[in-house]
């Protein structure tokens, strides 16, 4: 089974390096080093960062790709039209177990991400820059770099800096969620769409983007549009960070010039000749086969061409003789896991969503292949952020990579091929428990806590499958199809409100006495009792 990704993986380069020059000399450039190998940097105003943004084609590289020089427009005049400073933000939380590229940049190059991102800060007259992170490493780094450079959140300096340090959690790298936590709040989406070139830290306009980006930025300032443009395609200059993994001989993350074969950057890693299929863009990403494969160049619109995805920069080839349909399931019931916990589309529709696919593994024939069409269709465009939307197309772009494999398994006995555990997971390939709420990761697993259906009392109403659907899921007549079940620790508070807001009083809560684990604070209502304190 394919273990976890350390934060910093070999990192290789082909061609001229960019972001990574220098790396071939230290482990991390510190600042000194960093002036040595990229020179010093002249500001600029606000205008021209942003024609060079778009003279480059600069777009965002943690995913979505919007195109920079629009975001800095649309902050600055936000921030002219409100006469209010702006804010900054670096999104360096980069939790996807397959993605490792800004992890590396922020621990091996802090200072390039650093210079893009106080470029923008002094044209916009920002007087805050605040940088979120998610590892222990890529704190420490980008705090040393802070210091390096005299900067720290002191209310009288000129510029305000400082690492916001969040839970390592898929939905912690949407931008809301950090904005969300900067400002004092968990950092989950808050539930409503809102701009951030709008009303983003403290209600003022922010630029937030990704670290990569800033750091090509800083690159370009340096040498200028004409020279950036001379490596890579022309209506997509410059290079790409990518992080392979998967059934590869040696994982690694690579500066590539874009237009570059991405079979080239299979073999650079060790990928079969002929994978089964390559997932592009991560785990919101899409999977193209291995026919694909050698169309495809390294640049977002030749990847959209062939119906895969540069989004967050990951590939992950599978080899033949591993379950691409089983592989795949185990990244669906991760990315059930990391549900904020907050919108029914999201931690009702993905775990609806991974079973739908366990059960055409496990037999279920054409009826659980279209209930699974059915759910990944409903889960899309109605959630508080973007992860319902990426992990439905995940899930899609499964169905439709593979469909001889899907063919075997929905009329057949299956496809008759282990499930290797290729794709990385975090913890060497166990799905951590979600913590709905950005709780800690202490508060996962199972507590000690059971929770009993009251057949004599219970009238279906159904409040408890609403309220608690980590437990309870309705049967065809309207009632709960379990009796009793283990909470799980982080819906501790959900089952006790369940409880409370029963309307025929059919539910207790009872401590598990078996095992050893110390009990938690959760109240313990005997039916009884339950009855006469929600009477009152």
């Amino acid at each position: 089974m394919n273990e976890a990704l350390p934060d910093v993986p070999e990192v290789r380069v082909v061609g001229l390096p960019q972001l990574t020059s220098g790396f071939d000399l230290v482990a991390r450039l510190d600042l000194p080093m960093h002036l040595k190998v990229h020179g010093p940097l002249d500001p600029l105003g606000g205008e021209q960062l942003a024609q060079l943004a778009e003279r480059i084609n600069l777009k965002g590289r943690g995913g979505a790709g919007f195109p920079f020089h629009k975001k800095l427009r649309s902050v600055a005049e936000s921030a002219i039209r409100r006469g209010v400073r702006p804010v900054v933000v670096v999104n360096g939380s980069e939790d996807e177990p397959a993605c490792r590229k800004d992890t590396v940049l922020i621990n091996r190059a802090p200072h390039l991400i650093l210079d893009g991102a106080l470029l923008c800060a002094e044209a916009l007259g920002a007087r805050t820059l605040v940088i979120g992170v998610t590892r222990e490493s890529t704190q420490r780094s980008m705090e040393a770099a802070l210091a390096e450079r005299g900067l720290g959140n002191s209310r009288r300096a000129a510029l305000r800096a400082w690492v916001q340090r969040n839970p390592v959690r898929m939905v912690t790298g949407a931008a809301a969620s950090l904005i969300r936590s900067i400002d004092g709040g968990p950092a989950i989406p808050p539930g409503r769409k809102i701009s951030a070139s709008q009303s983003g830290v403290g209600g003022a306009p922010t630029l937030l983007s990704n670290a990569e980006t800033f750091a090509q930025l800083a690159v370009a300032a340096r040498i200028g549009p004409e020279r950036y443009a001379n490596t890579g395609l022309y209506d997509e200059p410059g290079t790409v960070m990518l992080t392979v993994s998967g059934a590869v001989a040696r994982p690694m993350v690579v500066e590539v010039p874009t237009g570059v074969p991405l079979r080239y950057v299979l073999q650079l890693a060790g990928a079969p000749p002929v994978p089964q299929g390559v997932l592009t863009g991560g785990y919101h990403g899409k999977w193209i086969d291995a026919a694909t494969v050698d169309e495809a160049i390294v640049s977002r619109n030749s990847l959209d061409a062939v119906g895969g995805s540069l989004g967050a920069g990951a590939i992950l080839p599978i080899g033949q003789e591993t379950c691409p349909l089983g592989e795949s399931l185990r990244v669906a019931q991760w990315l059930a896991e990391e549900s904020a916990g907050q919108c029914g589309p999201c931690y009702l529709g993905l775990p609806a969503a991974a079973r739908g696919l366990e059960d055409i593994l496990n037999g279920g024939g054409p009826a659980a292949l279209e209930a699974l069409k059915q759910v990944a269709k409903n889960v899309k465009r109605r959630g508080a952020c973007s992860h319902p939307d990426g992990s439905a197309m995940f899930l899609e772009s499964t169905l439709k990579a593979f469909t001889d494999d899907l063919a075997a398994h929905v009329l057949g006995n299956g496809c008759g091929r282990p499930v290797e555990g290729v794709l990385p997971l975090f913890e060497g390939g166990r799905a951590p428990t979600g913590v709905p709420g950005g709780g800690e990761p202490a508060e996962s697993g199972a507590s000690r806590q059971r929770i009993h259906v009251d057949w004599t009392l219970c009238r279906g109403h159904g409040l408890c499958a609403d309220i608690l659907p980590e437990v309870f899921e309705l049967g065809a007549d309207g009632f709960p199809t379990v009796a009793q079940a283990q909470v799980p620790r982080y819906a501790e508070a959900k089952a006790l409100r369940a409880v409370r807001r029963c309307p025929a009083l059919a539910l207790r809560i009872e401590e598990d006495t078996r095992g050893q684990v110390p009990a938690r604070n959760l109240p313990v209502l005997s039916q009884g009792r339950g009855r006469r304190a929600l009477g009152r």
